[in-house]
């Protein structure tokens, strides 16, 4: 008979994520905004005329990914995207007057959804919640790049006995 185990703290941290996203996601299609176009028209309003590729390392995603919601966004009126001043073969996103106006409603749908995950957590719980999360996000950022790190080492060793 196999015992009976509680969740581990990563099986609950990744369904709460899915929750969390699933819950925002609803919120945001509610504004015409499908899942990931409102980490990109964030980070365009943090700073606007980013290439794409500096986009998709920014959010973690491929460039393909990044250059269909980039499109996406553009059909939609959003951004709009323009050549380089100084490299005609780069190109630049910008949010429209619609997409800054849109902002708003991404960070109220952002703000109510965190609201309602934070739920019967007081003041004191809420801020102890947010240092842990920070705790984790260090741990594990500082794992992945030992990790990037550690296949970087990998690599080169590889060239080197190829030499």
């Amino acid at each position: 008979m196999v015992k009976d185990r509680k969740p581990l703290i990563l099986h609950r941290l990744q369904s709460t994520a899915r929750l969390t996203r699933t819950a925002l996601a609803m919120r945001l299609l509610g504004h015409g905004f499908y899942a990931g176009q409102d980490a990109v028209m964030l980070q365009l309003a943090h700073e606007d005329g980013l290439s794409p590729s500096i986009l998709a390392k920014r959010l973690g995603v491929r460039p393909p990914t990044i250059t269909k919601t980039i499109s996406r966004l553009q059909t939609q009126g959003f951004v709009k995207k323009q050549g380089s001043t100084t490299d005609q073969r780069q190109a630049h996103i910008f949010l429209t007057e619609t997409g800054n106006e849109a902002i708003k409603a991404i960070e109220k749908s952002i703000r109510k959804t965190e609201k309602d995950a934070m739920k019967g957590f007081d003041k004191k719980e809420r801020k102890a919640f947010v240092k842990m999360l920070s705790r984790l996000e260090v741990n594990l950022s500082t794992a992945e790049h030992l990790r990037q790190t550690a296949a970087e080492e990998d690599h080169d060793d590889e060239d080197a006995d190829e030499e």
